[in-house]
């Protein structure tokens, strides 16, 4: 028999050499829990050289084996084998069973959901694919706790073959969900599949055959079919955001579709033909909200972006966005219209980050109600609060070319040019022909007296997106500064003469301060506060009028534009 001297187990298999609770070396013989005092004896019974220790008892010395002599063989122990190749099996399982079945068992945080492909094989059914997109994005972004990234961010990865990894880690997302859509007269297939960004294995895959008339309930199946492979967790409410329906008329929400298609391309001709399929979506539909809501968009996107008369399109942009408030009060798309209506047309500050801190508690994840409340701050000269709501946007949506190039803008209007043009560098690594990035990097220019780069970053911007009066303001401004007086009354000249088409009074002005002609800088400033430019709400902050600002015509614009001290 052998017993551990430690814990004083018994084994009776003479092979074990070691304790298999605690390891310690076993001994043959009885050992007592409370050994004596060892003494070494120096020779053995026949008076040969010590061999072993011995260790009186009470009873009967124990012999402790000697390190030197008399070491019993070792034996296998067929057990001990067997229990540690069980252990390692155990390691081994767990490592891959949590790498691939606990991995899949994790709620996801963050996806991306990447722009449908249509396989229709006809370019009608495009407004489809990219509707149904769309409409994903928005109600799962209402989730809390998901970080879903928006149309502009995933939208750069139309038409290309991305990797689920290189998407993964240029979006900072954790999943990737992929579509194809299929439609042949009334039927409809649409393929979903979600992927781990990492590993880019397939977590959840699902297959949906439906005719046009149900394409409106397929949204809302898609939706919560989606969070549960994403293993969100819904509460009740949520559960009833997701099957929230803003139609029940298949007719009207393809309508929805057709006229976001055309009125997100941002070109005057693409916006009206997205108004007019609004429209018809309202007229199937007097209670569609969301359409209000895009109206609201577009006619906005008419007076800011087109240079199209603002006393004619913010009014009907504001009156749209009320509407699809007096339908539903929880739709964050109409607080978020709302606010940009009433302070790019209205100059309703206080109403403005009212409607802004709306949109953001229905919607903590909407990315442009922070931008928007982010712009509103930056133009009353509220530049850290500006900047901390802008990254806060960019945080939302990392790639998003227009949130990069307003952070620009708001670090100008702070006075911090060098970080605006770092910030505008990223955008150009993005997308080096994004014509607002070269607007407010010719800004910046201005500002840090690098006249020439400012005037080949307002070329650039003019020669990519011929739409807009801006850039050719801020030509002529920096040519007027550089010296270059001849190309400079060229480009007013261009204005003056486009002004029936184009409605331009306030980069005139802006040329015109440039040139060294306060007074008629003025005289067009007052031109473009009688019609209610949308350019005025700069007046504030923008560093170009510094020179004015003790004017008394200066002044008193100042002061009927209301702007909080």
């Amino acid at each position: 028999m052998k017993k551990c001297p430690q814990c004083a187990r018994d084994y009776n298999d003479d092979s074990l050499s070691f304790c298999l609770d605690d390891g310690s070396e076993l001994l043959f013989g009885a050992a007592t829990d409370e050994p004596a005092t060892a003494i070494l004896h120096s020779t053995d019974a026949s008076g040969g050289a010590p061999t072993r220790a011995q260790i009186p008892t009470p009873e009967k010395p124990s012999v402790l084996r000697s390190a030197i002599s008399d070491v019993p063989k070792l034996g296998f122990d067929k057990r001990l084998l067997v229990v540690t190749f069980l252990l390692a099996a155990m390691v081994v399982t767990g490592f891959f069973g949590y790498r691939y079945f606990g991995a899949n068992s994790r709620q996801i945080e963050s996806i991306a959901v990447m722009p449908f492909v249509n396989e229709s094989g006809s370019d009608d059914i495009e407004y489809l694919s990219d509707g149904m997109t769309e409409t994903l994005i928005e109600s799962l972004s209402q989730l809390p706790g998901l970080n879903v990234k928006s149309r502009s961010s995933v939208f750069r990865y139309k038409g290309k073959d991305a990797r689920a990894q290189t998407v993964g880690s240029e979006l900072n997302v954790q999943a990737i969900l992929n579509g194809r859509v299929i439609q042949r007269g009334q039927d409809l297939t649409l393929y979903v599949e979600l992927v781990d960004a990492q590993t880019e294995n397939s977590l959840w895959k699902q297959t949906y055959n439906k005719t046009m008339t149900n394409l409106v309930t397929l949204q809302g199946d898609i939706a919560r079919d989606v969070a549960e492979g994403l293993k969100v967790k819904l509460s009740g409410t949520d559960a009833q955001k997701l099957a929230k329906k803003y139609t029940a008329d298949p007719e009207a929400y393809q309508l929805y579709l057709k006229g976001r298609y055309h009125y997100t391309k941002l070109t005057p001709p693409e916006i009206q033909i997205g108004i007019s399929y609004l429209q018809q979506a309202i007229q199937v539909d007097p209670k569609y909200a969301l359409a209000y809501a895009g109206l609201s968009d577009s006619y906005r996107s008419f007076a800011v972006a087109g240079d199209l008369m603002p006393s004619e399109y913010l009014p009907k942009a504001k009156a749209a966005a009320q509407k699809a408030i007096e339908i539903d009060d929880t739709l964050p798309e109409a607080h978020t219209a709302l606010g940009v209506a009433i302070c790019w047309g209205d100059w309703n500050w206080r109403g403005a980050e009212t409607e802004y801190q709306r949109a953001i508690e229905l919607n903590p994840n909407n990315a442009d109600a922070y931008l928007y409340y982010a712009h509103l701050l930056s133009n009353l000269g509220r530049h850290e609060e500006a900047l901390e709501k802008v990254k806060r946007s960019r945080e939302i949506e990392p790639l998003d070319l227009r949130i990069n190039s307003l952070e620009g803008l708001f670090m100008t209007q702070a006075g911090r040019n060098d970080d605006a043009l770092e910030r505008l560098r990223t955008v150009f690594e993005l997308d080096p022909n994004y014509w607002l990035a070269h607007c407010f990097a010719a800004s910046a220019y201005i500002e840090k007296g690098m006249f020439t780069e400012a005037v080949e970053e307002a070329r650039k911007a003019r020669t990519v997106f011929d739409g807009s009066s801006q850039p050719m303001g801020l030509e002529g401004y920096a040519l007027a500064k550089a010296g270059r007086d001849g190309e400079a009354k060229a480009v007013l000249e261009e204005l003056i003469k486009l002004s029936p088409e184009r409605y331009a009074p306030y980069h005139t002005a802006i040329v015109h301060n440039g040139m060294g002609h306060p007074n008629e800088a003025l005289d067009y400033l007052e031109r473009a506060y009688q019609q209610r430019s949308p350019r005025m709400v700069f007046l504030k902050v923008e560093p170009k009028w510094n020179n004015l600002r003790s004017d008394p015509r200066f002044k008193n614009l100042m002061k009927k534009m209301a702007f909080p001290e």
